[in-house]
This record gives C-alpha cells, sequence and structure tokens, in this order.
C-alpha cells in the first residue's frame, strides 16, 4: 500500500506540521515576553552614560568605540553624541536616525519605544563631562534589561524546545490514543468471537473518522457477521436434518428388524423393498439438504452463462412425465412468444424448477392438471408454475419456503419440506424472486422471477 494515499498519514503529517508552526510562533511570542518582563537586571542609564563618558575622556574615539563594541555584545548598541554628531561609529535602525535629531534637540533623558510593532527601546541619557561639555548618550536595545544576545538565543531554544516537547508529547498522546482505541475494539472483539460470542462486534470506535482502522473495524464487523449468519445457518440445518432423519431412521430400524425375524426370503422382501425406498428418501433428503446449504453459504460452485430459460423450463416439465403419467395428471406447456434469454447456472436453475413441477404434481388431484408458462415481463423473466390442488391455508404462505415446512395440506403427500426452499435460495442466487399465492378455483401459483440478460 502506498503510504502517501494513507488518510491516517496524511491526518498524523498534518498536525504535526501545525505543532511545529505553532511552537515557532507561541515560542518567539513568549521568549520576547519573557526578556521583557521576567528579567531582574535593569539598564542604569545614567551609570550607562557616565561610563561612556569616561571612556571617551581617557582615550578619546578610539577607546569609546571599544566600549561601544562591548555594549555591542551586551546587547545594547550605544554611543555618545556631542552637537548632534556620533564620537565613535554606531549603528541605528534608519527610523531611529530619521527621529534622533528630535530627540536629542529636546535635551533631556527619554526612555520611549516609538514604533508600534517594533521590539525596540531607544534611550536618550544627557551627560555633562569633566570638561564641562554637555553630551548625550544615545542606545538602542531590544529590551529594557541588559542581555546579552547568546543569553537571548538560549531562551528562545529552551522555550522554544520546552513548547515543543510539550506540544509533541500532546499531539503524540492524542495520535497514539486514536489509533489504540480502534486496535484495542478490534482486540477485543477478536477475542470474544475466539471465545465463541459471535455477536461481537467492533461498531466503529472511531465515529465519524474514515481512515484505515475505521475501514478495518467496518470490515471486521461485516466479517464477524457472515460467520455468524453462516454458524447459525449451520447449526440451524444440523438441528434440522437431525430432527428429520429420526423418523425415517427410525421406521428403517423396525423394517429391518421385521424383515430379520421373518421365517422366509420370500416373507422378507416387501420388508427389504420397502427398506430401500427409505435409504432412497433418505438420500434425496440429505442431497436436498447439503444443496440448500451450500446455496445458503453463498458457495453454489457453478459457473453461470447465457441459457434459454423457457427451454430450460420445458425440459423440466418433459422430466415430469413419467410422474405424472403414473397419477394421471396432465402437463400443459403454455409456449413463449420466443427465447427469454437469462444469466445463471443451469444446474441450479434446473434443480429449482423441476423442485416447483414435482411440488405441482406432488400436490395436485389424480386426473387434474399443472399448467408451466414462461415470459419475459417488465425487464423480468417469469416462470409459472400452477396446479389445482387444495391450495395453502393464507396464513401459511408466508412459511411455504422455509426449510422442512409442511402445510396443514401436506399430510398425505409425501416429501420432507425442502424443494420449495431450495427453489427460493437459487431464485436469491441468481437476483431474483419466487412467490407463492393461491390460484382463483383453488390450487397454488408459485411464480419464480429472474433478471432478464442484457440485450434481451
Amino acid at each position: 500500500m502506498n503510504p502517501f494515499k494513507s488518510s491516517l498519514y496524511w491526518r498524523v503529517l498534518l498536525w504535526f506540521c501545525a505543532v511545529n508552526l505553532l511552537v515557532l510562533l507561541l515560542g518567539g511570542f513568549l521568549t520576547r515576553r519573557f526578556i521583557e518582563y521576567t528579567t531582574a537586571v535593569e539598564i542604569d542609564w545614567s551609570a550607562l552614560a557616565q561610563s561612556a563618558d569616561q571612556a571617551y575622556e581617557q582615550g578619546g574615539g578610539t577607546a569609546l568605540a571599544d566600549w561601544t563594541a562591548r555594549q555591542r555584545r551586551e546587547g545594547v548598541e550605544a554611543t555618545l553624541f556631542q552637537d548632534g554628531r556620533a564620537l565613535a561609529p554606531v549603528r541605528l535602525p534608519p527610523m531611529v536616525r530619521q527621529e534622533l535629531p528630535a530627540m536629542l534637540a529636546a535635551d533631556r533623558f527619554l526612555m520611549l519605544r516609538p514604533w508600534r510593532g517594533m521590539y525596540w527601546y531607544v534611550a536618550v541619557q544627557p551627560v555633562v563631562g569633566a570638561d564641562g561639555r554637555p553630551r548625550q548618550l544615545v542606545a538602542i536595545s531590544r529590551s529594557h534589561t541588559r542581555l546579552p544576545p547568546q543569553t537571548r538565543e538560549k531562551i528562545l531554544l529552551a522555550v522554544q524546545l520546552g513548547l515543543s516537547l510539550l506540544f509533541i508529547g500532546l499531539v503524540g498522546w492524542w495520535v497514539a490514543r486514536s489509533v489504540a482505541k480502534p486496535v484495542q475494539a478490534l482486540r477485543n472483539a477478536a477475542r470474544r468471537m475466539a471465545a465463541g460470542e459471535l455477536s461481537a462486534r467492533v461498531d466503529h470506535p472511531g465515529g465519524d473518522a474514515h481512515d484505515e482502522l475505521a475501514q478495518l473495524a467496518g470490515d471486521f464487523d461485516a466479517m464477524a457477521e457472515r460467520i455468524e449468519a453462516l454458524v447459525k445457518h449451520d447449526r440451524g440445518v444440523l438441528q434440522d436434518l437431525s430432527h428429520e432423519l429420526r423418523s425415517p431412521l427410525a421406521r428403517l430400524h423396525l423394517i429391518l428388524d421385521l424383515a430379520q425375524r421373518s421365517g422366509s426370503a420370500a416373507e422378507a422382501e416387501p420388508y427389504f423393498r420397502q427398506a430401500e425406498q427409505e435409504i432412497a428418501r433418505l438420500d434425496r433428503m440429505t442431497g436436498d439438504m447439503l444443496a440448500l446449504s451450500r446455496m445458503e453459504g453463498g458457495l453454489p460452485g457453478m459457473e453461470r452463462e447465457r441459457l434459454d430459460f423457457a427451454e430450460l423450463a420445458r425440459d423440466c416439465l418433459r422430466q415430469a412425465g413419467l410422474e405424472a403419467d403414473a397419477r394421471g395428471i396432465g402437463l400443459q406447456w403454455l409456449p413463449a412468444d420466443g427465447p427469454v434469454e437469462v444469466v445463471g447456472s443451469p444446474v441450479l436453475l434446473e434443480r429449482a424448477v423441476a423442485n416447483l413441477v414435482s411440488n405441482a404434481v406432488k400436490y395436485s388431484p389424480e386426473g387434474g392438471s399443472v399448467e408451466l408458462s414462461v415470459r419475459a415481463e417488465a425487464g423480468q423473466a417469469e416462470c409459472v408454475v400452477r396446479d389445482h390442488g387444495p391450495g395453502v391455508p393464507e396464513d401459511e404462505l408466508d412459511s411455504l419456503f422455509r426449510p422442512f415446512f409442511r402445510g396443514s395440506n401436506a399430510a398425505h403427500a409425501e416429501g420432507h419440506g425442502l424443494g420449495l426452499a431450495i427453489a427460493q435460495r437459487v431464485a436469491k442466487v441468481h437476483g431474483g424472486e419466487i412467490l407463492a399465492c393461491n390460484g382463483e378455483g383453488g390450487g397454488l401459483e408459485v411464480r419464480l422471477r429472474l433478471p432478464l440478460a442484457s440485450g434481451n
């Protein structure tokens, strides 16, 4: 994964950039304020003026220049003026030089900060030398304290270092917390699932965050929900299968016991034939249960292809001919206007339609009829199977596609209640639906609807 495409990376980077900028600005501001208001050594401008005058009187301009250099190293730019002229070179900002004549003309002590936003103090201190001549000390300093530039730099560095440690610690704590909270939630959910609590969820502890951790939490919840559904389904299938297998196994045990007690092979033969029927019934039930379980698990294991749904349904009707003829039931095919093409698994769709036709034949009275039609309508392929049997009570229609459900009208019909459940699952796997209703004049009408293939 490219880290530059990670929202978590950009969030951390932006926060640290913001912290560094804040430390830079706040550190400079606090350092200046610290220098301004907390340094205890005030400059004695009168004593400084006397010291400058003494140096000048003892050594002239050269000694005064040396004195000015010493003051500069201590953070003060100062020299003596006499008759409006500097007695030694001095570095003054242009704005100070412009206002200096007016300050000197005042001929009194001045201590001012003349320009708003400029961190300079300008001092003008009159002094009378030993020779009786008046002179004036002009000094400029960034503070009203005698603080060397090196000390200022150390203070600035110390303040910025302290602020950096403080803010980086706070941001680091926040980042670690924002990362550790969803990770801990994921860990707790994984532990609970490992302990058998399949309902455990992370529930997106990051709130409105949409970074990779929130996406991971969402994926974990989706996975947990899928696992819980699969485990519940498998448990339900196992319970239903064990329940449904109990009765035929008990009958098989009784039949074999009766065959064992028979006095001759001819007497035992009917029992063995009945046992063979029970074994075949168990085999069909197990196969249907495995097919239903596989489809409900989302694993049909079949390749999809473009096919003519009408032709497939007609083949299913033809295959049910033997069973229908044995009971004198007529099978009626209502031809489609043309090919009705869908995309799906031929094996699964054939099983679904065959189950619908077999169910209709099973519940049709002797001499009755079953109609099958396929047509394209409103972007869907619709397969309609209609019988003329007893129908289904209205309060049982919603349960008709539930596995192992057998309605009140199914007491005299063979089966184990899986055919319609399999047909419904096949429809869902193919993005369709299946509906059942009682037809006019009696009987049950089942409609299997699938999306038409594109371009159909």
